[in-house]
C-alpha cells in the first residue's frame, strides 16, 4: 500500500480508524529547527471530530505525542515520530455492514484487491488517517514559514450550489476561522451552515470546493518532467479521502479564454523583482514555481455514508437494502480545510529540499 509520501521531506502514516492509534513518521526534516508543539496541536484541533454542530459527533481529544526526533525543542535530523490515540471508537456501529459493500466506499475495492478489509470504520480508507497528514503538515508549515516566510491558507469556497464571492488577495486566517464552516464570506457561510444542517436532518450529505492560497514561494520549485510542482500538488490533493477534482490557476475556466487573455505578461517591479500582471498560471509555469501565489482548488464529493436507505450487495452478491449508522460528517469540507493546507505544505517543503540538493 502507498503509505509513504515525498522524496526528501518524507512521511509514512500508519494506523486505522478503529485501532488503538494513528501515527506518522517524518524523515528528512532539517536538524536544529525549533518545533512549536502547540502549533501542531492547534492544527489538529482544526481537524478534530466533534468540533461543531455540522461535523461528526465522534469525540476525540486528538492529543499529539512526540516519540522521537526532537531534543530540547529542536529537530535532531532523526525521524520524527508522532502518535495520536483513538479513544472514542464505536465499532458496534459497523456490525451491520460487516458483510455489506457500502455504496461509494472503499469496501468492495479493498476486498477485491487484498481479499480482506477492516470493516470497523473503514480502516485505512477512513478519513481518520488524515490526522497523520495534519500533524506532519504542521511541521512542514513551521519550517516553510521559518525558511521562506511562506503562508498557506485554505477556505471553503463552495458548498453544493452556494458559492462565496470573495477575493483571495486579503483573506486572513482570522476571517476563515470566524465561523464553523470556514468560509470568510459570512453572509454565504450562514446559508452554507443551514444547508448542511438541512442535509443532515434529511439523512443526506453535501459536497463542495476548497480553495487554497500559498504566498511567498521561492522561484524554481518543481522537477521536470514527471515531478512538476503542479503534478505533485495534484497527486497530494487527490489523495485526500472524498476529493474528486483538482485545478490550479485558471483551471477548467481557462478553456473559455484565448491565449492573449490567458497569458501572464511579465514585468519588473520597483524592487527589481520579476512579476506577472495576472496569475492565470496559478503560480506554476512549466511545472516550476514562478514566485507568484500558488492558487488551487479541490472538489470534494458528498459524504458517502448517509442515513437514507440505499440498495447495494453483500459479500455473497445478494442484493439488499442498507441504511447508514454511526457518527459521520454531513459535509467533510470544514474539517478538510487544514488537510488541504497540510498536503500543500508537504509538497512545497519536499520540493524546497529537492531544489536545494540540485544546486
Amino acid at each position: 500500500m502507498g503509505n509513504t509520501f515525498g522524496k526528501k521531506f518524507k512521511i509514512t502514516s500508519w494506523g486505522e480508524s478503529h485501532g488503538p492509534a494513528v501515527g506518522v513518521t517524518l524523515d528528512g526534516v532539517p536538524s536544529l529547527f525549533e518545533i512549536n508543539i502547540e502549533h501542531i496541536q492547534n492544527e489538529l484541533q482544526r481537524r478534530k471530530p466533534g468540533q461543531s454542530e455540522i461535523s461528526t459527533q465522534r469525540k476525540e481529544e486528538d492529543s499529539v505525542e512526540i516519540l522521537s526526533g526532537i531534543f530540547e525543542g529542536k529537530t535532531t535530523g532523526a525521524p520524527i515520530s508522532m502518535l495520536i490515540r483513538n479513544t472514542d471508537q464505536r465499532s458496534k456501529d459497523y456490525d451491520h455492514i460487516k458483510n455489506i459493500f457500502r455504496p461509494s466506499h472503499a469496501d468492495y475495492t479493498y476486498q477485491a484487491k487484498y481479499g480482506i478489509r477492516d470493516w470497523k470504520g473503514g480502516g485505512r480508507a477512513s478519513a481518520r488517517e488524515t490526522i497523520a497528514r495534519v500533524a506532519s503538515g504542521a511541521v512542514a508549515k513551521q519550517w516553510l514559514s521559518y525558511k521562506f516566510n511562506t503562508e498557506i491558507f485554505a477556505f471553503v469556497k463552495q458548498i453544493s450550489n452556494l458559492k462565496a464571492a470573495i477575493s483571495t488577495d486579503n483573506i486572513t486566517k482570522k476571517e476563515i476561522e470566524s465561523n464553523i464552516v470556514r468560509c470568510p464570506d459570512n453572509l454565504v457561510a450562514n446559508k452554507m451552515i443551514q444547508k448542511i444542517k438541512d442535509a443532515r436532518k434529511n439523512g443526506d450529505s453535501l459536497g463542495g470546493i476548497i480553495e487554497c492560497v500559498t504566498k511567498n514561494i521561492p522561484v524554481g520549485l518543481g522537477e521536470p518532467v514527471f515531478d512538476k510542482l503542479d503534478a505533485d500538488l495534484a497527486k497530494a490533493i487527490l489523495s485526500i479521502p472524498a476529493c474528486k477534482g483538482f485545478e490550479i490557476g485558471s483551471g477548467f475556466a481557462g478553456v473559455e479564454m484565448t491565449g492573449s487573455e490567458h497569458n501572464d505578461e511579465f514585468y519588473v517591479d520597483d524592487d527589481n523583482t520579476v512579476k506577472t500582471k495576472t496569475n492565470h498560471s496559478g503560480g506554476v509555469q512549466g511545472g516550476i514555481s514562478n514566485g507568484e501565489n500558488i492558487i488551487l482548488r479541490a472538489a470534494f464529493k458528498p459524504t458517502a455514508t448517509i442515513i437514507r436507505s440505499q440498495k447495494t450487495i453483500d459479500t455473497n452478491h445478494n442484493t439488499i437494502e442498507m441504511q447508514g449508522k454511526g457518527r459521520h460528517d454531513p459535509c467533510v469540507l470544514p474539517r478538510a480545510v487544514p488537510i488541504v493546507e497540510s498536503m500543500v505544505a508537504l509538497v512545497i517543503a519536499d520540493h524546497a529540499l529537492l531544489n536545494h540538493s540540485n544546486q
